[in-house]
C-alpha cells in the first residue's frame, strides 16, 4: 500500500480568508539566497519547485494551480518532484501537500539547498523523502499579514491555530512523534515560533526524510556565473530588507521603481553591482537602528 494513503488531509478550508497576506520567513530567505538550481531534467516526471511558495503580483513563485498543470500533463505516472524554496503561503503548502498526497502514482521528493516553512509541508507528501547533503529542512507554526479589522484578527487566531494542528498531524503522520514534540518542534527552542532548523543527517534521524544523497547537479543544468551572480545579488538584498521589517510588498515595490522586478532577476536580465548591493545594505542598517 502507499503511504500516501496514510496521510491525512492538510487543507483546512477551501478558500484563503481575504485578510491573509503571507512571507517567506526571512531567515528562510537568506539561507535560501546562495542556494541556486535550474533544472535539473527536461523530463516530463520531473517537477521543480525552486521558488517561493504561492504567486506573487508579478506571477512568480510555485501556486497550486501551477502544480495542477504539471500533474495534468503528467498523468498517473510516477514522479519526482525537486524542491529548494524558502516557503511562502502555507495555504498553498497545504494544498500543494494535499495534490501530491493524492496523486495515484509514486512520488519521490528530493530536497535540494532547502524545505523551509510551507515548502517542507510540500516535502511531507513524498512516498519516500530524500535530502541532499549540506541540504535543510524548517518547519515552524504557521504566520502571515494580517490585513483587516479586529473581527479579521479574532478569527485569525482561530484559523492559525487551526493551521498549527493541520501542520502538526502531516508532521505527526509522518514522523511518528507525538502530537506535544511536533508542536514543540514548530515553536522552537525559544518558544516563539521560530521553528526548528535540521541538517539532512537530522532530517532523517527524526523521521522527516528518509535517505540523503550527494547532489551533483548535471553540466546542463549550471547557471553561467554571470547569470547565478545577479540572481544571488538580488536574493542577498530581498533577505537584508526582510530583516529590516519591509513586508513581501514593499519589496516588490522598491524592486519595480528600481525597474529591477522579482521577474527580471529570477529571468537573469539584472546585474547589481557590489557597490549597489553595499548600498542597500548600509540604508537598511541605518533603517534597523
Amino acid at each position: 500500500m502507499s503511504l500516501l494513503k496514510t496521510l491525512p488531509k492538510g487543507r483546512i478550508m477551501a478558500r484563503q480568508p481575504a485578510w491573509y497576506d503571507y512571507d517567506a520567513p526571512s531567515a528562510a530567505l537568506e539561507e535560501w539566497t546562495d542556494r541556486i538550481y535550474a533544472a535539473a531534467s527536461t523530463d516530463d516526471t520531473t517537477i521543480n519547485i525552486y521558488e517561493p511558495i504561492g504567486e506573487d503580483w508579478f506571477g512568480d513563485g510555485f501556486s497550486t494551480s501551477k502544480l495542477n498543470g504539471i500533474l495534468r500533463q503528467v498523468g498517473p505516472k510516477d514522479i519526482t518532484v525537486n524542491i529548494n524554496s524558502p516557503g511562502g503561503n502555507v495555504f498553498d503548502g497545504l494544498a500543494m501537500y494535499d495534490q501530491l498526497r493524492e496523486h495515484p502514482g509514486k512520488v519521490t521528493v528530493r530536497v535540494r539547498g532547502i524545505a523551509a516553512s510551507a515548502a517542507s509541508v510540500i516535502a511531507m507528501a513524498g512516498d519516500e523523502i530524500h535530502v541532499a547533503t549540506g541540504s535543510m529542512m524548517m518547519v515552524h507554526k504557521a504566520w502571515g499579514i494580517i490585513i483587516g479589522n479586529a473581527d479579521d484578527y479574532q478569527e485569525a487566531s482561530t484559523v492559525f491555530g487551526q493551521i498549527d494542528r493541520s501542520l502538526a498531524a502531516v508532521y505527526q503522520a509522518r514522523t511518528g512523534h507525538s502530537e506535544d514534540k511536533i508542536m514543540a518542534m514548530l515553536a522552537g527552542p525559544n518558544r516563539r515560533s521560530d521553528g526548528t532548523w535540521m541538517t539532512a543527517s537530522e532530517a532523517i534521524e527524526m523521521k522527516f526524510a528518509d535517505a540523503e544523497f550527494t547532489d551533483d547537479a548535471e553540466p546542463a543544468a549550471r547557471i553561467p556565473q554571470e547569470k547565478r551572480d545577479s540572481i544571488v545579488a538580488r536574493r542577498r538584498i530581498e533577505a537584508t530588507m526582510a530583516k529590516a521589517g519591509l513586508s513581501r510588498k514593499e519589496r516588490a515595490d522598491t524592486f519595480a521603481k528600481l525597474d529591477m522586478t522579482p521577474r527580471d532577476a529570477s529571468h537573469n536580465n539584472v546585474s547589481l553591482d557590489p557597490s549597489v548591493e553595499r548600498s542597500f545594505e548600509n540604508l537598511l542598517a541605518t533603517m534597523r537602528a
